[in-house]
């Protein structure tokens, strides 16, 4: 997970992101974000999401830890 900080905030369209953001208050925030989200966990991580846990986490930290606990 050393490089989900970077992928994440290359598909939020920003420079750094915090633990504690809010996904849905990027500017960028839209369908085709989140499943660029759902697409990533998959491709990197080979964790299938569904939209419903995407939004359920709530922050970037969520969807770390989210995305973390699917991986075992």
């Amino acid at each position: 997970m050393e490089n989900f900080d970077s992928l994440i905030a290359e598909i939020l369209e920003v420079d750094t992101i915090k633990a504690e953001d809010q996904l849905t208050s990027f500017e960028c925030w839209d369908s085709l974000t989140l499943l660029s989200i759902i697409a990533l966990s998959d491709q990197n991580y080979g964790v299938n999401l569904t939209a419903n846990e995407v939004l359920s986490a709530n922050t970037v930290g969520g969807l770390k830890d989210l995305i973390k606990a699917k991986m075992v």
